[in-house]
């Protein structure tokens, strides 16, 4: 069976047209072709450190810290996905969507995968090796749910709780790398974070949930079936309500509700219309919550320089 039709792996972006072929897959297992999970990913730490600074007393700290969070997001995600290949690859193999990926396809080898999840880990390393000693030791915590996470589809129907715990992390280490400790404010966006990513990833699981049955994985879309579409509204609305106490928590000024109340329009959108039965919606839908994570920050840093 040809599985090209059905593979989530995108043909003719950059990575096919810059990089050498012998390159190609490696790419393609960090997700650099697909930029949307590095998004995700990156949203909570950069809504932390802008959270957390004195954007205009400090701007180019700011800027450094940004793009170290930004870097750091590029290749702890790659590492992150490689990992998951890696523990993931018999079940790929039995999914159409997934097939195609570069280990269940032979492309690269388990070693070879190991390799480069390993030089990803270093880059990642020497990332977190520019912040202070308590953010060190923060990002070091968040290997512990790295690592389980892509066993939690074997043992619950809730992994897309502990991929929250994982991929929300850095709205604890943004505000430990700008303060040197945490404080409400970032534990009340971490759990913001989490309930995003249980919508949102709850969207995305519905993608492969025939294929999930038959293989035996668990997931959020299979635990809420038909009652999906309440459960992304409460999963949002829990997101909100911590959002709004952690902008209080911090003080923010005014710009910062008036991006959430565009950030809620966009997530009602996503609940109210999502196709649960059509994987292209599906991802769509999920994509677009890159609209609310820039929304967020927007709001974010213009109620600091309004501050």
């Amino acid at each position: 069976m040809d599985n090209t039709a059905f593979s989530d792996i995108p043909s003719g972006n950059w990575v096919d047209r810059v990089l050498p072929a012998a390159w190609r897959p490696y790419a393609r297992m960090a997700r650099f072709d697909r930029p949307i999970g590095t998004w995700l990913l990156l949203f909570p730490g950069w809504w932390s450190v802008a959270m957390a600074s004195d954007i205009a007393a400090a701007p180019w700290m700011f800027l450094w810290l940004m793009a170290l969070f930004g870097i750091g997001a590029m290749v702890m995600r790659g590492a992150g996905c490689t990992f998951n290949d890696i523990t993931d690859r018999d079940f790929d193999a039995k999914v159409a969507r997934t097939a195609n990926r570069p280990i269940p396809s032979g492309q690269v080898s388990v070693k070879q995968a190991v390799v480069w999840m390993v030089a990803l880990s270093l880059t990642g390393c020497a990332v977190l090796l520019q912040f202070n000693l308590f953010a060190i030791l923060v990002g070091i915590a968040s290997l512990v749910l790295v690592a389980i996470y892509p066993f939690m589809k074997r043992i619950t129907y809730w992994p897309q709780f502990f991929l929250g715990l994982a991929f929300n992390w850095g709205a604890l280490l943004g505000w430990a790398a700008v303060r040197g400790e945490i404080a409400m404010p970032a534990i009340l966006l971490y759990i913001a974070g989490i309930l995003w990513t249980l919508g949102y990833d709850t969207i995305y699981a519905h993608q492969d949930k025939e294929d999930d049955v038959l293989i035996g994985v668990k997931s959020s879309a299979l635990a809420l079936g038909e009652a999906t579409r309440p459960g992304l509204y409460v999963f949002y609305a829990g997101a909100i309500v911590f959002t709004v106490w952690s902008g209080w928590a911090a003080g923010l000024a005014w710009p910062f509700y008036a991006a959430l109340a565009a950030g809620v329009l966009q997530l009602a959108w996503q609940a109210a219309r999502i196709a649960l039965d059509d994987p292209h919606d599906c991802l769509a839908k999920f994509k677009s919550n890159r609209l609310y994570g820039w929304l967020l920050l927007g709001g974010i840093i213009a109620a600091q320089l309004v501050a």
